[in-house]
């Protein structure tokens, strides 16, 4: 029988309510813990050229195999994968873990408690607003459910072009039929949602193609809230996958943990210095003094925003690290339609996303047409202000405005700076790309029947179609759609974010060899958005789970060729 509250309910330690008696708390949640003297702790101060003080309090180190830092969809993977292989794996994640019972499903809350920043995140100049998990299960706890595998374009100018022929090996086709599996990944939809049946008739209409999206819940899985966790548990995250695998593996999970760097010695091997992980330094809860992990293999997986400050902060050098970021930037444009009139429903109802429209583009480089979610307040932050009686009558219509968006796969990158800190332009190319996606936005809706229609440039420009000219509908479609995206004029969003250490061949051009380790460090794995080679163009949940998957098969074999040594 399933637990109401979730299957990590008793599972997942939350250190913040710990206090005082931390050691006994880890101790019972099954961790090996020594106090006392320290190498980890020697480590740390010499490399943060910090003084011995006096200690009032007894270091405290954790010891085990593997530290996975971050829950969400790559660290799930390794550590569930790692675990039941007999390893003892210990994950550290910043955010709280929340049961089913727990999740409030409201939009204010949820994003100030689930995501990165309250939700709010955003580039350096305000350009392109960002969704980020953060909470046990990481973006795969509050994603759109959406699980396509690698585009097979993707795979080969990854195996071709960057020689990365990994990707085109029986091996990473396994990788994805795994974790496919694992997920419940399917295809069938018994009743769509609102927003993609506007979608859908609207590509129909048109002669454009539009597919079923596959999805990691079932065809019945009709909620508008996923966004927010899913209080059915009927979305199969990591939360009630991987990690599941991971504590019934006697893995532990530790919740409200802020890694500060990953401990690394030096041994001199051939007459050269290497550096070697050798454990995590973390933070966590009301506890003064840091805590140690001690294990023989060290995983980041914090996501493509976080992790290149990790490795930064740890002492990495490798120029690549923080570059090449990419967002996958989003558009939309919207429809109004009446409560009278097809379809049924609300916008909030129903699977987020379930049908799309690719367009095309020789370079592979093209975009996607699909749905969003959008509840009240981020409805309200990116509709354009115009007065308060215009934003009145927007708000007052919500609940039948239909969203649509173009989501472009892009050439162009920024820069992961610091923690919450990154620089993004928006180059010419993809925002070309973004304006043929919005026209074909704007059509879609007319197709489909919208009484009024209209982006989210700032002027508040919109048409009623039904009653205006087929020469005035075409002019606004052109004008719409031709809008400048690079002047902050129009608001950008972006809910994948990868690349920022990415995998490659040589250390001149990549922060992670092809097996995910870091070419600076050895024992310290990447694995998670941020070692993607180049954006993908789809919804990248089940590529950075294969990923991460062929990786956590590499550290297997590093470790049990240890073992053998």
């Amino acid at each position: 029988m399933k637990d109401p509250d979730g299957p990590l309910s008793d599972k997942v330690i939350d250190l913040d309510l710990a206090g005082d008696n931390i050691v006994n708390t880890l101790r019972n949640a099954g961790c090996d813990v020594i106090e006392g003297n320290s190498q980890l702790e020697r480590l740390w101060k010499r490399r943060m050229k910090s003084k011995s003080e006096g200690r009032k309090k007894k270091a405290i180190t954790i010891k085990c195999d593997v530290t996975v830092v971050g829950s969400g969809t790559g660290g799930g993977v390794v550590a569930g994968v790692l675990a039941k292989a007999g390893y003892k794996v210990l994950v550290l994640e910043k955010g709280k873990y929340f049961t089913k019972n727990e999740l409030s499903l409201l939009e204010g809350p949820s994003l100030d408690q689930m995501y990165e920043g309250g939700g709010l995140l955003a580039t350096d100049d305000l350009g392109v607003v960002l969704l980020a998990g953060s909470t046990v299960g990481g973006g795969s706890r509050v994603n759109w459910s959406a699980s396509i595998r690698t585009p097979e374009h993707v795979i080969r100018e990854w195996s071709e072009k960057l020689k990365l022929t990994q990707f085109t090996t029986r091996q990473y086709t396994e990788a994805m039929d795994i974790v496919c599996r694992r997920m419940g990944v399917q295809e069938e939809i018994r009743s769509e949602g609102f927003m993609n049946k506007v979608l859908r008739k609207g590509c129909q209409e048109l002669g454009y193609p539009v597919n079923n999206i596959p999805r990691n819940a079932g065809s019945d899985h009709f909620c508008g809230w996923c966004c927010f966790g899913c209080k059915d548990g009927q979305k199969q995250g990591t939360n009630e996958t991987w990690l599941v695998d991971a504590v019934s593996s006697n893995a532990v999970i530790l919740s409200g943990c802020k890694a500060i760097g990953v401990v690394q010695e030096e041994k001199r091997n051939d007459g050269k210095w290497k550096k070697k992980a050798v454990g995590v330094v973390f933070q966590a809860g009301n506890v003064s003094q840091n805590i140690y992990v001690e294990s023989k293999v060290t995983v980041v997986a914090c996501g493509a925003l976080f992790s290149p400050s990790l490795l930064r902060k740890s002492g990495l050098k490798n120029p690549n690290i923080g570059k090449n970021l990419h967002l996958h930037p989003v558009q939309m444009a919207w429809g109004y339609f009446p409560e009278s009139e097809w379809p049924e429903g609300k916008s909030y109802e129903g699977g987020i996303m379930t049908s799309m429209s690719p367009i095309f583009d020789p370079s592979g480089y093209g975009t996607i047409i699909q749905t969003p979610s959008l509840h009240p307040g981020l409805f309200s932050v990116l509709m354009p202000w115009i007065s308060a009686l215009d934003m009145k009558e927007r708000m007052s219509r919500f609940a039948r405005t239909a969203h649509i968006f173009a989501l472009a796969r892009d050439k162009g990158s920024g820069t992961v700076n610091l923690p919450g800190n990154l620089t993004y332009s928006l180059n010419a190319y993809d925002e070309n790309n973004l304006k043929k996606g919005i026209e074909k936005v704007l059509r879609i809706m007319i197709a489909a029947g919208a009484e009024e229609v209209g982006t989210h440039h700032c002027s508040g420009e919109r048409l009623k179609p039904k009653t205006s000219s087929p020469h005035k509908v075409e002019n606004f479609i052109k004008r719409a759609s031709s809008k400048s995206l690079r002047d902050l004029s129009t608001p950008l969003c972006s809910a994948h974010q990868m690349g920022s250490c990415r995998m490659g061949i040589d250390k001149g051009h990549s922060v992670v060899n092809p097996r995910g380790e870091t070419w600076e460090v050895e024992g310290l794995f990447v694995a998670d958005a941020s070692v993607l080679p180049t954006a993908l163009g789809v919804n990248p949940m089940v590529t950075v789970q294969s990923v991460a998957y062929c990786i956590a098969n590499f550290i297997l074999e590093a470790l049990r060729s240890r073992e053998d040594n």
